[in-house]
């Protein structure tokens, strides 16, 4: 039967990340593996389902501030239930649905003017007539918001 506890380059190797990339999230406080008697790290295999979410959540955008903030729903020192994975998708459904609603108007509006900053003097004064645009503040309005 296998160890329950894996070593550094295990997990890495299981995680499809490299080694530096392990400690750089230890560093970072997403995960904190516990030492043997002579300093090495060992890893519970429950640290693989965190270290799954948090390339997950990277790929999705988040910040590892956020991330960190996600798994505080989670135990560090064995794989989460069930119903503390449910809490942790709970605490980003909102956001990740935000994401996906601002990624769509930016998709939609690609072909158009982001805008206004100007990036389409031809078509600008079409969409952003007399720049009203420009009470909302500065940046690309459109994007950030459903147009006017």
């Amino acid at each position: 039967m296998p160890s329950k506890e894996l070593t550094i380059g295990e997990v890495a190797a299981r995680a499809g990340l490299s080694v530096s990339q392990v400690r750089f999230y230890e560093a970072r406080g997403l995960i904190a593996p516990p030492r043997d008697r002579g300093g090495r790290r060992r890893f519970a295999r429950g640290q693989l389902r965190r270290l799954a979410f948090i390339r997950a959540a990277q790929r999705l955008g988040l910040s590892l501030a956020r991330i960190r903030a996600a798994l505080a729903v989670a135990p560090p020192d064995r794989a989460p239930s069930r119903a503390e994975w449910a809490a942790l998708a709970d605490g980003l459904r909102g956001e990740l649905t935000e994401r996906i609603e601002a990624l769509t108007r930016l998709r939609d509006n690609l072909d158009g003017c982001i805008g206004c900053g100007c990036l389409s003097m031809e078509a600008c004064p079409l969409a952003n007539a007399d720049d009203r645009l420009a009470g909302g503040g500065a940046g690309a309005r459109r994007v950030d918001a459903p147009d006017p």
